[in-house]
């Protein structure tokens, strides 16, 4: 199946302001490109592309005083393929995890594994370990946090979800994330799009969506604690530790978000 996405988000600066754009597609999926997905900005200005220290694609900006408009469609093959189930997936001891993976079991800006980790093993601490208990996780997370555009906030941790019970996807995955480090599971943030395909659509407007990977086996396997099911048609943007490192744009300066408009479908 091929899938069309993109977007348009335009800011407003008082002075030249130096960003950080996490906006393209992740490089496992640039071989499925139909054509190339680039940031076009409005005016336009140069970017600086690398990959951050989590393999993902950057571009260094100078947002000039006044408006500045981005925007980017693709076209992507997708194998049409719903995310993995693999319930005899088992957990390894800590000691037999890869190295590259032990980052993930750490707490991080928003996964205050701290502050949870005596609510982990109170709730999950008697199940046995392995695919079972982060769809136990999910669970939970999914039945405890109520979706709620109006609670969203860039502030909002693991135990500010934990404790509120509302807000948006990027928080069932902190919560989610935060549950699995706690029990010792490896567990990655993911972003990028998720249309509304092979489901019913969502009348609300389109959005980024947030999702996470857990180490199971000799492999990351894709969890999503909002929706709760297997979906179609995820195109991965960024993965990191929690919503930090793959913020969609990172302001060295005063900006205000000036409109914002996500699309993705089945072409």
């Amino acid at each position: 199946m091929k899938i069309r996405a993109g977007y348009e988000i335009a800011y407003e600066c008082p002075v030249p302001t130096p960003m950080i754009l996490t906006l393209s597609v992740h490089h496992s999926r640039v071989g499925d490109l139909v054509y190339t997905d680039r940031p076009v900005f409005d005016p336009p200005l140069p970017a600086n592309t690398y990959h951050d220290s989590f393999g993902n694609f950057c571009h260094v900006i100078e947002a000039p005083a006044g408006r500045l408009a981005m925007r980017a469609a693709f076209e992507i093959v997708d194998s049409g393929i719903a995310d993995t189930y693999a319930p005899d997936a088992p957990q390894h001891p800590l000691g037999d995890l890869p190295v590259d993976t032990l980052l993930f079991l750490l707490g991080s800006r928003y996964c205050e594994t701290d502050r949870m980790v005596s609510v982990a093993w109170e709730r999950f601490g008697h199940l046995p370990k392995g695919w079972g208990l982060v769809q136990a996780i999910c669970d939970f997370v999914h039945d405890h946090i109520a979706f709620d555009y109006g609670c969203a906030s860039p502030q909002k941790t693991a135990f500010d979800a934990f404790t509120q019970r509302r807000g948006v996807c990027r928080d069932y995955a902190h919560l989610a994330i935060t549950f699995c480090r706690c029990m010792n599971i490896p567990a990655r943030y993911c972003t990028g799009y998720l249309g509304d395909i092979g489901v019913p659509v969502d009348p609300a407007p389109m959005d980024f969506s947030a999702w996470f990977e857990v180490y199971l086996g000799d492999r990351w396997y894709t969890f999503d604690a909002r929706h709760n099911h297997p979906r179609i048609g995820r195109i991965l943007m960024a993965r990191g530790r929690d919503a930090t490192d793959v913020a969609l744009v990172t302001s060295f300066g005063p900006s205000t978000l000036a409109s914002f408009c996500v699309t993705t479908f089945e072409a």
